[in-house]
């Protein structure tokens, strides 16, 4: 399997608070601290004042679409990826909609959990590799 090297930080928002307590131990297991809520103001809160490296979103969440959470993360970093992690009832127009909203990849809560770690860790090779780019073209532009 796939390891992620080095270690990062997720922010999991998911309804279900057994599922998120599962995945932030699974994650932990594997050197990476997460923080979990239910609660996408939470989630929101917790962004705008920390730093974190995957935001693992369930489009199903109280008082809140997940598709908007998406959106209001997209607005407080751009950059961030997001992989939504919900149920298989979820219909194809709302991955649709939440691929279009910025999220960066998609899987099942019924596929195995070694799945998510896999998707987890391509999102977010692309996503270091970009920052990575973006730097050293900055360096070469001398812009800082």
């Amino acid at each position: 399997m796939q390891q992620i090297y080095p270690a990062a930080e997720f922010l999991l928002v998911d309804d279900d608070p057994s599922i998120s307590e599962f995945l932030a131990t699974y994650l932990s297991e594997r050197g990476h601290p997460s923080n979990a809520t239910i609660e996408a103001n939470k989630a929101l809160d917790w962004l705008s004042e920390n730093r974190c490296e995957v935001v693992v979103v369930d489009l199903n969440l109280p008082n809140v679409n997940g598709i908007s959470l998406i959106a209001s993360v997209r607005a407080i970093d751009p950059r961030l990826p997001i992989v939504v992690f919900t149920e298989k009832g979820c219909d194809e127009a709302q991955v649709r909609a939440a691929m279009r909203a910025g999220a960066s990849g998609y899987v099942s809560k019924n596929l195995p959990v070694e799945q998510l770690y896999c998707v987890l860790a391509r999102v977010l090779a692309a996503a270091r590799f970009n920052a990575r780019r973006v730097r050293l073209q900055r360096e070469l532009l001398g812009v800082a």
